[in-house]
């Protein structure tokens, strides 16, 4: 069964960035659809992104121009590049692969 496990979260100032990391276990790791969601306190998790196993990405309209989604397969990674952080992007990130979920990361946007 894949485990998705997160890493990257943090405290950063409005503007700034970060960059999530998302390890997923699976000998055929190339082959996952892979994404990112958040939940921030009080609300439903949301979907942030997403990226085919050719490669193909999307993203949530709050996020595009800012956020970049890739993969590495060599290292069974899917990265989460958050550029221009907002408070408004505050909350718990989570990965999910092949059908999976990870724990969760915590990130924290300050004014």
């Amino acid at each position: 069964q894949v485990q998705p496990v997160e890493s990257g979260g943090g405290l950063v100032q409005a503007g700034g960035s970060l960059r999530l990391s998302c390890v997923a276990s699976g000998r055929t790791f190339s082959s996952y659809n892979m994404g990112w969601f958040r939940q921030a306190p009080g609300k439903e998790r949301e979907f942030v992104a997403a990226i085919t196993s050719s490669g193909g990405s999307t993203y949530a309209d709050s996020v595009k121009g800012r956020f970049t989604i890739s993969r590495d397969n060599v290292k069974n990674t899917v990265y989460l590049q958050m550029n221009s952080l907002k408070p408004e992007d505050t909350a718990v990130y989570y990965c999910v692969a092949s059908g999976s979920w990870g724990q969760g990361t915590q990130v924290t946007v300050s004014s």
